[in-house]
């Protein structure tokens, strides 16, 4: 067994959590869990962007100071970890003084690798995406990820990152490491965008914004009179969260590792930060997963249209279990899903309530009253987690949460399906040894299911796992939504 290490990208704290990004720390935390569960030794990073023109304009809008403002919002992200049950190693914010350390020291380092320049320049601008914008990534003049922000056209002097230099390293890299994006077809956007614009090269991006028109932001090593750009700074948290650069011997252990991120930032992970790794001379990331969007009722979620779901609210009426369960089998890994309460209630109702829940209350009703030893000691739980969990496995190695629970639920359909058939209820009574026997082998596959479902559902799975253990019905797991 080995060191494991993944991280989420680091939202915005200009609002509280809405299910999409509940998404991705939900994906994460099953993963986390599932390599735990193998044996390795963890590091889960999660955490918050806190700098920027987004969150200064913000602060600004409610007349508070924009430490205050971020403090606030970040609260509501730290928070997941109750409601969502998150098994993070730790919550960095790039408002650490270590991490602000740590981004100043790796400008240093692009610096001297001669990839950092000075220079004036004119470009539009989109301060939702807080990234520069070229006439073909805007529809009608627009971001077609904030449509309702107006582009922004800046002229100023700016550092700027040499990204035209790593073109072919980028390629070069990506053909060595084909597997290094999933999805695959992700992996193929970038290295589309790279080709497309190969005979100009990958455009320079800038670094750093002047600190009189927008201070908020860390200071640039040797010239007060710039910030750092929020993306240049926010993703080297993800290696100052592991100590570095003071703590070399833990970078090492854990670094490189796994990324989450959204299908809005493929470029940002695969390419710019890719670029900017190579340029400080250290180890690439091993392999980023992009997952898809949620739209709600058909529609993107926006405050405007007043859709946004926010998980704690849903944790609140169906509980935690349910939300993630939901997230990491009826939300496709990949692609866009569309959510609705509607969806979410059928889905509740019949494979937790109707599913799950009446199976554990159907077989230990049978084994609190018929057996004298808990089922739980027939288990061996390694070879179970090795064996019968092997195509859970194979789901979650590769990101495919939902084939990962498809194949415990097939478990569970099988159980429910062998208790029908073979009528242990009666069997019991006909031939007493016999009847027992089967009513044992039912607890010990239910404690198997048990152990397989806890990095997706790990309450449950505890609850469930306790009950075998002491050979007593649990109260119901999944009381039935009636609208």
């Amino acid at each position: 067994m080995g060191k494991f290490y993944l991280t989420t990208t680091l939202p915005y704290v200009n609002d509280r959590p809405h299910i999409g990004f509940a998404l991705e720390i939900v994906q994460a935390d099953a993963l986390a869990r599932y390599r735990r569960l193998l044996g390795d030794e963890v590091f889960f990073n999660f955490g918050t962007d806190e700098h920027g023109s987004k969150i200064y304009r913000k602060a600004q809008e409610e007349g508070k100071e924009p430490k205050a403002y971020v403090d606030e919002y970040a609260k509501t992200f730290e928070e997941l970890k109750h409601s969502l049950n998150l098994s993070y190693s730790a919550f960095i914010r790039t408002t650490d003084p270590h991490h602000v350390t740590a981004a100043q020291e790796f400008w240093r380092r692009c610096a001297k690798a001669g990839d950092i320049e000075l220079k004036k320049y004119k470009t539009k601008y989109c301060v939702g995406c807080e990234l520069e914008k070229t006439d073909s990534e805007l529809v009608d003049g627009k971001c077609p990820l904030h449509p309702n922000l107006v582009i922004e056209i800046i002229e100023e002097e700016n550092y700027f990152f040499l990204l035209s230099k790593y073109n072919q390293k980028l390629l070069d890299f990506y053909k060595a490491n084909p597997d290094f994006v999933v999805p695959n077809f992700r992996l193929n956007e970038i290295i589309s965008l790279i080709k497309k614009i190969k005979k100009e090269g990958l455009q320079d991006f800038s670094i750093s914004r002047l600190a009189s028109k927008m201070p908020w932001g860390v200071p640039v090593p040797d010239d007060s009179a710039h910030v750092m750009y929020v993306w240049f700074d926010a993703l080297v948290s993800y290696i100052s969260t592991l100590g570095w650069p003071e703590n070399e011997e833990k970078f090492k252990a854990f670094w490189p590792g796994i990324q989450f991120a959204g299908k809005d930032q493929v470029r940002q992970q695969a390419a710019m930060w890719q670029a900017m790794l190579m340029s400080a001379g250290l180890p690439n990331t091993k392999q980023i997963f992009i997952h898809g969007f949620i739209s709600v009722d058909g529609q993107k979620m926006s405050k405007s249209l007043g859709n946004v779901v926010y998980p704690e609210e849903l944790v609140k009426k169906y509980g935690t279990d349910a939300v993630r369960y939901y997230l990491l089998r009826h939300v496709h890994p990949f692609e866009d899903s569309d959510f609705s309460e509607e969806k979410f209630r059928e889905a509740y109702n019949a494979n937790l309530a109707n599913g799950l829940g009446n199976l554990v209350a159907r077989v230990m009703t049978l084994a609190e009253k018929h057996l004298e030893k808990s089922p739980a000691s027939l288990v061996d739980v390694h070879a179970y987690i090795a064996g019968a969990g092997l195509h859970t496995s194979e789901g979650l190695e590769n990101f495919e949460f939902n084939q990962a629970l498809d194949e415990i639920w097939g478990r569970i359909q099988m159980l429910d399906a062998a208790i029908t058939k073979r009528e242990p209820f009666r069997l019991i009574k006909d031939d007493p040894e016999e009847g027992k026997a089967l009513i044992l082998d039912m607890a010990a596959q239910l404690y198997g299911v048990a152990l397989i479902l806890e990095p997706f559902m790990p309450t449950t799975s505890k609850v469930i796992l306790g009950a075998v253990e002491e050979n007593k019905k649990p109260e119901n797991l999944f009381p039935r939504f009636i609208d």
